[in-house]
């Protein structure tokens, strides 16, 4: 709970979120605490799951993945065998960033990053119609991405 946490870890997890490529010495002088504390007190936040990962973001232009498309799932059957069986399912999709169970019209929303329209067409009808228990799906094209990413405030 973020409650366990005192200034200092709050301010080690902020800094880490803006940037994950600060070495710990560039850390510790940030938080004013030596290197040694500094990096027993980022062990210990990695340790109690605080911290899941540190990678880079990958600009999608730059990679051809510029069109980012969010796509509604509803499925045939609202069970606790059907959403395992999509959700094993969707999880070997490697061009699915995101999914997500919600409540509502939908059952789960997709974020996938593709090439353009084409792309996105082919990979619909050759993968994700061929899911099983999909009985529709909903697709919203970004027009523009006003945030994505944003650190956590706490």
């Amino acid at each position: 709970m973020v409650d366990a946490l005192d200034a200092i870890d709050r301010r080690i997890l902020k800094l880490l979120q803006a940037d994950g490529r600060l070495t710990n010495a560039e850390l510790a002088n940030r938080v004013n605490v030596s290197p040694a504390t500094c990096h027993r007190r980022t062990q210990k936040l990695f340790g109690e799951g605080f911290i899941s990962s540190v990678r880079a973001q990958v600009s999608p232009d730059k990679v051809g993945r510029g069109a980012l498309v969010i796509v509604g799932v509803v499925l045939d059957r609202s069970t606790p065998e059907s959403f395992a069986e999509f959700e094993m399912a969707i999880q070997k999709l490697s061009f699915v960033l995101d999914c997500h169970l919600v409540a509502g019209d939908f059952d789960y929303f997709l974020k996938i990053r593709v090439r353009d329209m084409a792309d996105f067409n082919k990979l619909h009808g050759e993968k994700l119609i061929a899911l099983p228990g999909i009985r529709q799906t909903r697709t919203f094209f970004v027009m523009k991405e006003v945030t994505d990413s944003a650190p956590l405030d706490f």
